[in-house]
């Protein structure tokens, strides 16, 4: 995107969950950036409205305190109606607990996002992070080999 264009409310609803919420685990953000009433649908995440945003917030520390100078990069973004899909690189190091004792190693994986946002507020959300990598780079899955 170029420094003249604006960004969408939708890009910056998830850019700030991202850098305001998932990169310092101040889980309060989504209280502001997510519907009460969010459906959440991302593997190990899902729930319905009520308990969605609790295990959103639970996530955000989860992520924040295995990597804890944890960054995203949005790298691509596109959007049709409320819908928008966000891929972002995401790196750190994984000096906190993450299956297991810190490894110390550092992560660098893609995080696939897609969230309806209406009214400024994600109501629904669907995220595919590259476990595999962050499993493969922390060395979990050296100790199960």
């Amino acid at each position: 995107m170029k420094a003249t264009e604006t960004r969408s409310q939708a890009y910056v609803v998830m850019q700030r969950m991202l850098d305001e919420g998932f990169a310092t685990g101040n889980a309060s953000v989504v209280d502001e950036l997510c519907s009460p009433d969010l459906v959440e649908h991302q593997f190990g995440l899902a729930g319905a409205p009520g308990e969605a945003v609790q295990h959103v917030k639970d996530a955000m520390r989860d992520v924040h305190g295995a990597v804890p100078d944890i960054r995203f990069t949005i790298e691509d973004a596109a959007e049709s109606g409320d819908t928008i899909w966000v891929r972002a690189r995401v790196q750190g190091t994984a000096t906190g607990p993450f299956f297991g004792p810190p490894s110390g190693r550092p992560v660098d994986f893609t995080v696939i996002d897609v969230a309806r946002v209406v009214g400024g507020r994600i109501v629904e959300h669907w995220g595919v992070p590259d476990r595999f990598a962050m499993l493969a780079q922390t060395g979990i899955l050296d100790r199960l080999a």
